[in-house]
């Protein structure tokens, strides 16, 4: 997944821009006479390459280190991405991180939007003393885990949206789109059985209510179902406004039946791998009408960084990224500003600069909650840092919905969805 090939001189023209026009500041060198190459940053980065969420992770670091370079790298030191295939297996992942670390000597692992893996990494990052940031695994426990036990778990930071705050995102964008703006008051929440889906779906039933959804059922399903024809003739029974999703692992076959057993209810929440480009053709276009929360898309300008980034991506890769390659884009960035901060990739003075990380990305503002608070080095949500957005499917495209200040387009649904509403 690495980038390869030299870069054109539109690609380099951009990747000045952005390391400018931006206010990004990572020291260029300027010593007199020739000067001797410092040694790379060497950046692990350990995802899932052939997964529809994963596979954009690699290709988005390698993206950001080409421009890091472009521009002058970090003190005259260029940023080396070595990329690992995890294959979606915690055991892999821990032999890639191992091997990054002991044999391939990175200064600090990107890894995997996967909770599992991110997970079983998180001991390693502690063993051997590696600052290590996931892109897209969302379990509380992640952090949470930190805040227990800081001085073991430090180097572990949650560079995505905790499952309690992806709750209220998708609570959030619930309220304004279904229960103010089609008048909808009941749910069902399906969601697929993983580590990252318990937190969600506890948060999901506590906020659910307080926005005005009566939660009617509440499925979980096993990520290995390739039926999903009884859930949904289950979810039918129940008669609800709207099916509230949490899945990622899942969401080709789900969709598809969908559409084509007609359920005439509407899905709205988090399913990973609609945020990716190729969904539509990946369901035949039976994504139509899905919507999705995530923290940045092809058409919304999020910050001003958000449309360069998805555009070049498209250019360079020929679709647009996933919902994990936003941040990991945002991560080798600010990972590069640490570097540069703390004046060293020692790990401790590392972590102590990436804990005070305020950087405005693809995503958002990104700052991370301080030890004394309860989700330890995870990204802050709120107005004014990250809040998320929802898109929708629509005629095989995705389109931004809310939050309204960066939506393109209204609520569009297929003709088998029937609104109840009153």
């Amino acid at each position: 997944m690495d980038a390869t090939g030299s870069r054109s001189a539109g690609v380099a023209a951009r990747a000045v821009f952005g390391a400018t026009a931006f206010g990004l500041s990572l020291g260029l060198a300027s010593l007199p006479g020739p000067a001797v190459a410092a040694d790379p940053i060497k950046i692990g980065v350990i995802a899932e390459a052939q997964a529809i969420a994963g596979a954009s992770i690699p290709q988005a670091a390698q993206m950001a280190a080409d421009e890091i370079n472009a521009a002058g790298g970090v003190d005259g030191r260029k940023i080396e991405i070595v990329a690992y295939d995890d294959h979606s297996s915690s055991a892999d992942a821990v032999r890639a991180f191992q091997r990054a670390v002991n044999e391939d000597k990175v200064n600090v692992v990107i890894a995997s939007y996967i909770s599992e893996v991110v997970l079983a990494l998180e001991p390693w990052a502690s063993r051997l003393k590696t600052p290590f940031i996931t892109p897209g695994a969302a379990s509380n426990e992640i952090s949470l885990a930190v805040h227990r036990d800081y001085e073991k778990n430090k180097y572990t930071f949650h560079g995505y949206l905790t499952s309690a705050a992806l709750a209220l995102s998708v609570c959030d964008a619930a309220k304004e789109l279904l229960v103010d703006g089609k008048k909808m008051k009941s749910a069902v929440i399906m969601s697929e059985d993983a580590a990252w889906t318990k937190p969600l779906d506890v948060g999901y039933e506590e906020c659910l209510p307080k926005i005005g959804l009566q939660v009617l059922d509440h499925i979980r399903f096993s990520p290995d179902t390739t039926d999903f024809t009884p859930i949904f003739n289950k979810i039918e029974a129940s008669k609800p406004d709207v099916i509230i999703t949490g899945i990622s692992h899942v969401g080709v076959q789900p969709t598809v039946q969908w559409k084509n057993q007609q359920v005439p209810i509407p899905m709205l929440g988090i399913a990973s791998q609609a945020t990716n480009s190729t969904f539509g053709k990946d369901t035949n276009d039976a994504a139509d009408g899905v919507l999705y929360q995530g923290v940045s898309g092809p058409d919304a300008a999020v910050t001003p960084k958000s449309l360069p980034f998805a555009e070049g991506f498209k250019q360079k890769f020929g679709n647009f990224p996933s919902y994990a390659g936003y941040p990991a884009y945002d991560e080798v960035y600010y990972i590069a500003d640490a570097i540069k901060r703390a004046g060293s990739t020692d790990a401790d003075k590392l972590v102590d600069a990436l804990e005070k990380t305020d950087w405005v990305g693809t995503i958002g503002r990104v700052q991370f909650y301080g030890k004394d608070e309860q989700f330890t080095h995870s990204i802050k949500y709120g107005k004014g840092l990250i809040t998320g957005l929802m898109l929708q499917w629509q005629d095989g495209r995705q389109i931004s919905v809310w939050p309204k200040e960066v939506a393109k387009g209204e609520l569009k649904f297929p003709s088998f969805i029937k609104l109840t509403t009153n």
